[in-house]
């Protein structure tokens, strides 16, 4: 009897319209204690090879990065030493030239710990969040966030 082999998970990353990419993937590395991913050596690649506009990138932190792109990965995780690319837990910015308009389908509950919250409120607001508003349910207490461009999230 054959046994099928077990499926392989699916490797996904988290993509959020942005306006200014690079500004929200400082703010989502300091929130989360993230690394922004460096691509500058695949950059550098392309540029030299002419299968990139030099248009397409921009200093970013010093080094090279793609304009209208960039993410953050759990510095734990493991990455592509070639591209720079992380192969685990990441959110990738993408430039769009819509405002958001709307309330989110889809946030990030972010949980600091038993006792901590107001703490990394602060924290978060130090580094550029607002807060909308502070929830106290039955079910629990927790304060609505926005990012520097308005995109909610929960500190619970």
């Amino acid at each position: 009897m054959s046994r099928t082999p077990a499926p392989t998970p699916v490797h996904w990353k988290l993509v959020v319209d942005a306006a200014d990419p690079h500004t929200q993937a400082d703010f989502w590395a300091g929130a989360l204690h993230y690394a922004v991913e460096d691509n500058s050596a695949l950059i550098e690649r392309l540029l030299a090879a002419g299968a990139l506009p030099g248009a397409a990138a921009v200093e970013f932190h010093g080094r090279p990065a793609f304009r209208d792109l960039i993410a953050v990965r759990h510095p734990e995780d493991p990455f592509d030493a070639d591209s720079g690319t992380g192969l685990g837990r990441r959110l990738l910015f993408q430039r769009v030239p819509e405002a958001k308009t709307v309330k989110n389908r889809l946030h990030l509950d972010l949980h600091p710990g038993a006792g901590r919250r107001a703490d990394e409120v602060e924290r978060l607001r130090a580094l550029g969040a607002s807060v909308l508003r502070e929830v106290r349910e039955p079910s629990g207490e927790w304060v609505v966030m926005a990012d520097p461009e308005g995109n909610e999230f929960c500190v619970h």
